[in-house]
């Protein structure tokens, strides 16, 4: 059997939670999605962050309350096939598997993005092709997470706190300035944009499906379970810190912005059009010496989401490999470290290709990242959804003792997922048309495994079965309880 991933020190509850905020990257998205939405609904952009906070919260819930009972390398692929059965458990764990290689490619190619908008803010005018930033950052990443995940967890932070801590040192100045009269257009400190102003409800609630999208990877912490300290109380708090903490991020940047480039038309069209909205703010506000700086933790936010895509993708290729899918080599780990390094140099080698192959066919870096990160969040948006169906299950089931009243909860989080997909897949040009069909195509692929091949998911539950009833997996009944679909079994 192969060995399963261990650390000398499990991880903290804080270290888990780096890996959540990393892959969401909030610096990327707090400096990349609030232009699209301010050209949707003008001013009230931070309304809709504020509602999108609202929705992945009603859909994080599930994730909330199966961690407090499973604990897998697997995430989705454990929390739907402990709830609902093997099949439901691989094709959700495919579907999220697509969605982490689909955020290490956009990741790997933001960092070249980024990084020659930062050469060129320093003067530089050749800078070479951008497939060879991402190959550096990828072979980068996977060297780190190759490492003790305790050092990932510290890169995370450092990285994301560098930008975060920049971004609030711009908020203080811009609502400072705005609140004295001193903004560079005499711009004001206005909480009306805190409603929907000229933008109608229908326009508020599409948009918040871009707000939303800022939050895809809030999840990937589940991916330590195996690895932190006490998994069935900090996996959840993780999750909920990773969320709450960027839901303020987003909403005080959202409104930091709208208000530094001003409410009136023309602040309105001056952020809509800018292509980075935080480098933009912080010449006007700061001066260039700092929107350097925050040009330089666009970079190394660029390289820390990558970094947690990279440890994602790899442990869940190692939990589906241990379980029988995929050459066995996989599933094993560095006996000093826990870290599944051949399927981290995998993942890695294959996001580096594809990236080579873009830049090859004569793709930018910028539509590499928007095509994949696209694909991504479809894929994503089904592993969430099945996660939804399994906490329903579960707590239909009586085994985890949910009051049926949270119902309403996952309930209305599917609803709002299915809101989402169904924005992302109309209304769309070529070739971003596709990329539902591509993110359909690798899910039907996930499903044909498990139809066609009914010895495999026998196995698989087998596996999940001995892993997920484990010692330190689970706490004693109290009372005998029926067993869940293909003999899955799991204690309040």
């Amino acid at each position: 059997m192969p060995d399963h991933p261990h650390t000398s020190r499990k991880l903290r509850l804080w270290e888990a939670l780096a890996l959540s905020v990393g892959l969401m990257g909030p610096t990327l998205a707090m400096g990349l999605n609030g232009a699209g939405v301010a050209a949707t609904v003008g001013k009230a952009v931070p309304l809709v962050f504020l509602l999108g906070l609202l929705g992945v919260g009603l859909v994080g819930y599930g994730f909330w309350r199966l961690t407090q009972h499973f604990h897998h390398a697997g995430s989705v692929y454990a929390l739907a096939g402990a709830t609902i059965g093997p099949r439901a458990g691989f094709f959700g764990g495919f579907a999220l598997l697509g969605a982490y290689l689909g955020f290490l490619i956009c990741t790997l190619a933001a960092a070249g993005v980024f990084a020659h908008a930062f050469l060129h803010a320093l003067g530089m005018t050749s800078t070479g092709p951008w497939a060879a930033f991402s190959a550096l950052a990828g072979l980068g990443v996977t060297l780190l997470n190759s490492r003790d995940t305790r050092l990932t967890a510290r890169t995370l932070l450092i990285a994301e706190g560098i930008g975060i801590a920049a971004m609030l040192i711009l908020a203080v100045v811009v609502m400072g300035r705005t609140g004295t009269g001193t903004a560079p257009r005499h711009q004001t400190f206005d909480l009306s944009v805190f409603t929907p102003g000229t933008a109608t409800y229908g326009a508020v609630m599409t948009a918040t499906v871009f707000a939303f999208l800022s939050w895809a990877g809030f999840e990937a912490c589940a991916s330590l379970g195996e690895e932190t300290d006490d998994p069935r109380r900090n996996i959840p708090r993780a999750l909920a810190g990773s969320v709450l903490l960027t839901g303020v991020l987003y909403v005080l940047m959202m409104f930091v912005q709208t208000i530094g480039f001003g409410t009136d038309d023309k602040g309105v069209r001056e952020f809509a059009g800018a292509e980075s909205a935080l480098v933009t703010l912080s010449g006007s506000y700061l001066g260039t010496w700092f929107s350097l700086v925050i040009a330089f933790t666009a970079v190394a936010s660029a390289f820390a989401a990558a970094l947690s895509s990279s440890a994602a993708a790899a442990r869940m290729v190692s939990a589906l490999a241990r379980d029988g899918f995929g050459p066995a080599a996989l599933a094993r780990t560095d006996q000093a470290t826990g870290a599944p390094t051949r399927a981290l140099r995998v993942c890695g080698g294959v996001a580096v290709a594809i990236a080579a192959v873009m830049y090859a066919l004569g793709t930018t870096a910028f539509d590499a990242h928007y095509w994949y990160a696209t694909i991504g969040v479809l894929c994503v948006l089904v592993g969430y959804a099945v996660a939804g169906v399994g906490v329903i299950v579960f707590t239909l089931s009586g085994r985890g003792r949910i009051p049926r009243r949270e119902l309403v909860i996952p309930l209305a989080g599917l609803g709002y997922l299915c809101f989402v997909f169904s924005q992302q897949s109309t209304g769309q040009s070529a070739p971003s048309t596709y990329f539902p069909w591509i993110a359909a195509a690798w899910c039907a692929t996930g499903l044909a495994v498990v139809l066609l091949a009914p010895s495999l998911a026998r196995r698989i539950g087998a596996r999940l079965t001995g892993e997920l009833n484990g010692p330190g997996n689970h706490r004693q009944e109290r009372s005998p309880e029926p067993p869940a679909a293909d003999c899955m079994k799991v204690t309040p």
